[in-house]
């Protein structure tokens, strides 16, 4: 167990100083601006020794103004020196902050969709927020802390045990006592504000929530219910606030009780020492000074040694995130797209398997797409619809020698070219923070205003955009919130379509749009003959009006042909047809 621990400690070290290799050089400087600090800090007090016994002998002006001026002047620049240090360590702290931050969105990026949708946004952003600051606290005020807790041992003690060597182990006594209280109360209070921190995340989310669905709380009057969840959150927080207040409240005054507990065994020692002549009254007074010198770095060392430790467990978790490989990516030696782009795909023994799926999503799928058809993809749900549209953009990992673009295997494409030739629309389309225009040019942010209308006129929506006050201008909401479904499918389709990629896939993309619009979008992408359209849809009416039907099940390609001949022979589609014409009877009636 020791073993285990001391080198989960030894690797701590070795990414702290791997963190802090790049900036050795202020580091060193911050080192040598505190090492400046303790010294002077060391010299006023014996200074104040100096002045003391001096007037003790007799009181001289031109001695007391020549002393205390260069006591001020000694002040001053520690003072500037100490914030010269702290404007460099700490500097040191929010630069690895603010690189980390980036190179932890940097590397999400890199991932998988199905891995942040496994880890969970939460666990993601946690080790991009409170485990940075961690670090940050880690490299910035621990460090700084720790090193100035360490000249001042190291320059003061020396110092006092030349005044009296008894008289300043008697006063230090009673530091180690500090140290432990802080020590107990330090972990206890990082506890409660842990829990502070979380219930205020719990509220923040609940507020967050309730604004984004304020509609279904007024549809449904549950106002009262949502106060309700409120007010305990709220007394969660309060609680935790006021527990975090006690502790503080009760530790400070301890720390300050052990403090004057110190210093009255110095005085209540040094008076029989002065009586006797073994201690000037200067002599007493410096020793006072240096004991009120290490109250706050003693103190302060509690805090510390938990920062310290917190933030090595967070070095950890992020440098673990940022070992994190992922599993697509574009090979080492890309092949360039063919030439022209045709849109044409081929699938030869396509099996795709989830990770820690029983069964494969896809299995041994083979068929072709030629260059302008418009493919239809049906099947009961769960079949492997939705796995075959992102397979078409690698957003789930494909085997080598399996799926084809223009005859090129895209496990020999880059990712930004293949992303590039199949503009994917998913069923629920995700919209950004920003205006109709901004989320239509998405895919390409210099998209001229002209290519913008013409995708937003392809994709039906030019008519709803008339309606808006801003027209283009109009600024979606959270998630696209202030859109209906329909409005919010056809702009991610319009931005599909700005792309003019030659291969567009439908998942789904027009189910929360009425027949005679999907009617309209699609017989507006058949004119563009030069790209190829496969539509997945629940909408075997849709279907009806493609060149060809690519039905599944199970993950495997049960039938394919054109609707008239499906519906004539026995099988699956002829099952999903006759069940979609009976519900659409019933809604009839």
């Amino acid at each position: 167990m020791n073993g285990r621990q001391s080198t989960k400690g030894s690797i701590g070290l070795g990414l702290i100083v791997k963190y802090l290799r790049p900036y050795r050089r202020t580091l060193a400087l911050g080192a040598v601006a505190l090492l400046v600090v303790n010294l002077l800090g060391v010299s006023i007090p014996l200074q104040v020794r100096s002045i003391v016994n001096e007037l003790h002998q007799g009181f001289s002006l031109n001695t007391v103004l020549r002393q205390s001026g260069l006591i001020l002047v000694m002040a001053t620049t520690m003072g500037l020196v100490r914030l010269w240090s702290r404007m460099l360590v700490f500097g040191v702290g929010r630069q690895v902050e603010a690189n980390l931050k980036q190179q932890i969105f940097d590397h999400v990026l890199t991932q998988e969709p199905g891995w942040v949708q496994s880890t969970g946004s939460g666990e993601v952003i946690s080790r991009a927020t409170s485990d940075v600051e961690n670090i940050r606290r880690l490299l910035g005020f621990a460090v700084l802390s720790l090193t100035n807790t360490g000249l001042a041992y190291a320059l003061t003690i020396p110092a006092m045990l030349a005044i009296d060597p008894w008289l300043s182990l008697a006063a230090l006594g009673l530091y180690p006592l500090m140290l432990l209280v802080v020590r107990l109360f330090g972990g206890r209070m990082m506890r409660q504000q842990r829990r502070q921190q979380e219930a205020l995340a719990d509220l923040s989310d609940l507020i967050q929530e309730d604004l984004s669905g304020i509609g279904a709380i007024k549809i449904y009057g549950q106002e009262r219910t949502e106060l309700e969840a409120f007010e305990v959150r709220n007394r969660r927080f309060r609680d935790a606030a006021l527990d975090l207040g006690r502790t503080r409240s009760t530790l400070f005054p301890l720390l300050e009780g052990i403090s004057s507990l110190s210093l009255l065994l110095l005085i209540a020692f040094g008076s029989g020492q002065i009586e006797n002549g073994r201690l000037t009254i200067g002599g007493l007074v410096a020793l006072i000074l240096f004991v009120e010198r290490l109250v706050f770095p003693t103190a302060l060392l509690g805090f510390t040694l938990n920062t310290f430790q917190t933030g090595q467990v967070s070095l950890e978790r992020v440098e673990a995130l940022l070992g994190r490989r992922p599993e697509i990516v574009s090979p080492s030696q890309p092949k360039p797209p063919a030439q022209p782009a045709r849109g044409a795909f081929e699938a030869r023994g396509l099996t795709v398997r989830y990770a820690g799926a029983s069964r494969p999503s896809l299995v041994d799928l083979n068929f072709g797409i030629q260059p302008g058809e418009l493919v239809a993809v049906v099947g009961p749900v769960g079949c492997g619809k939705t796995t075959l549209a992102r397979a078409l953009g690698r957003m789930v990992e494909v085997p080598p020698g399996t799926l084809f673009l223009d005859g090129v295997d895209v496990r020999d494409l880059a990712l930004a070219d293949l992303r590039r030739e199949v503009a994917l629309v998913p069923q629920e389309g995700f919209l950004f923070t920003a205006s109709l225009a901004d989320n239509l040019r998405y895919g390409d942010p210099g998209a001229a205003m002209k290519q913008v209308e013409t995708a937003a006129r392809q994709a039906r929506l030019e008519g709803d955009i008339k309606g808006f006050p801003d027209g283009y201008d109009t600024l979606v909401g959270e998630r696209g919130i202030t859109l209906s479904g329909g409005q919010r499918q056809r702009t991610a389709l319009g931005r599909a379509l700005l792309l003019e990629a030659p291969l567009l896939v439908l998942d789904d993309a027009l189910a929360s749009v009425d027949n005679t619009t999907a009617a309209e979008i699609l017989r507006s992408i058949r004119q563009q003959r030069q790209r190829t359209v496969l539509m997945i849809s629940h909408q075997l009416s849709a279907a009806a009006a493609c060149d060809r039907v690519l039905v599944l099940e199970d993950g495997r390609l049960v039938q394919q042909g054109h609707h008239l001949e499906l519906v004539r022979e026995p099988g699956t589609y002829r099952r999903l047809w006759e069940r979609e014409q009976a519900s659409e009877r019933l809604q009839a009636a």
